[in-house]
């Protein structure tokens, strides 16, 4: 009698891979050849260190077990001549909050961070007792409307606002399609969603007189203006500088100095071009493997960061990514084509680019300048 069993495998960063041991052998519907295994690309922790992790394991296991069921039911129908069993049945919150996991196991905290609050607005607006094949067309379109009217976790006078909603509906729909390639919906329910337009917004920046104010103030964290200076000239994000090893930083006679960047956002790899200048600013060299800037947290420079720019004189709301915002909006300004300026900040998509276009359209103030008479004379 056929019979499928779930086991484990260990894999890199202290995890194991669940898949399925079939007995007799299958034949692999992608290769057409005899296999035993069924890889799940589900994870769990070798030993959990915390709740997270305990609950992760827990979820994971769950949705691999109800798998094995569904793959065992299918073969002994077919063993007997029934007809298949198609559908599978689990918790929809606890399928969510596997997926929200990954972003903690793999993820930066800021991506894991808008991906768990995605999670406790679904929370907020069903509950956690909803199982998959509870799940209706109905439920897409009220959660949409849901999100657009919902008070914020944060406030309880402000409203969500639109450009969250969008992410958190963004997260959700992905959440949808994951369910739909694992067989736990029996129709794809994203195709039912309207994805939430955001609304334009000003993206804050930094001018050169600006900046040059900022870089005569001091900073109460002696290296806080080397990074964030390092950003300006470089274009690079937080979460880029933090992770940036010597051994990344080259030299060309001809070229001068690049970073051979891997983005820990997008995982592009790329030779990053930076200027004499901002190769400057970095501490004498250390070994290959050693960080450039060691033990950089984000959360303690943010107020570091606020106290800088306050002193400094500059009233804007400035941080540390609106560096990466001075950067394109300075290229931009000094005639730098769209495309190179996309390529140099790593998007996928020149479109992501564009709005930067929006907030310094050189054409424009041209134009603009054109009509700078003097009457006088």
């Amino acid at each position: 009698m056929a019979n499928v069993t779930l086991r484990h495998k260990k894999i890199s960063k202290g995890r194991l891979s669940l898949y399925l041991d079939y007995f007799p052998e299958i034949i692999s519907p992608k290769t057409g050849k005899p296999t035993r295994r069924e890889f799940l690309k589900l994870y769990i922790h070798e030993n959990p260190k915390n709740e997270i992790e305990r609950n992760h394991n827990s979820t994971q296991v769950q949705l691999a077990e109800h798998i094995r069921a569904r793959r065992l039911m299918d073969l002994r129908n077919k063993e007997y001549g029934l007809k298949e069993h198609i559908d599978i049945d689990v918790n929809f919150y606890n399928f969510y909050n596997s997926v929200v996991t990954e972003y903690y196991n793999n993820g930066t905290k800021g991506t894991y961070s808008g991906w768990k609050s995605s999670l406790d607005y679904w929370e907020k607006y069903i509950g956690k007792n909803l199982n998959s094949k509870q799940l209706l067309p109905y439920h897409i379109i009220e959660y949409r409307a849901f999100l657009l009217s919902t008070k914020s976790n944060k406030s309880e006078t402000k409203k969500l606002s639109r450009n969250t909603a969008s992410s958190y509906y963004k997260n959700f729909i992905n959440v949808l399609k994951k369910a739909y390639k694992h067989k736990l919906l029996t129709s794809n329910l994203a195709l039912e969603a309207e994805y939430i337009k955001e609304e334009e917004t000003h993206r804050e920046y930094l001018t050169e007189d600006e900046l040059k104010v900022l870089w005569k103030t001091p900073a109460k964290l002696s290296f806080l203006k080397s990074i964030a200076f390092f950003s300006v000239m470089t274009g690079l994000r937080f979460s880029d500088i933090a992770n940036l090893k010597w051994n990344s930083i080259m030299h060309d006679s001809k070229l001068g100095h690049y970073i051979r960047l891997k983005e820990k956002k997008t995982g592009n790899i790329q030779n990053h071009f930076i200027p004499s200048n901002a190769y400057n600013l970095l501490p004498e060299r250390g070994n290959n493997e050693e960080f450039v800037f060691s033990g950089l947290e984000y959360s303690k420079i943010v107020r570091p960061l606020k106290e800088w720019i306050e002193e400094s004189g500059i009233n804007k709301k400035i941080t540390f990514h609106n560096f990466r915002h001075t950067f394109a909006t300075l290229q931009l300004s000094k005639g730098t084509d769209i495309y190179t300026v996309s390529k140099m900040l790593g998007h996928k998509n020149v479109a992501t680019t564009q709005i930067y276009g929006k907030v310094m359209d050189r054409q424009k103030i041209e134009a603009a300048n054109k009509m700078n008479l003097n009457f006088d004379e």
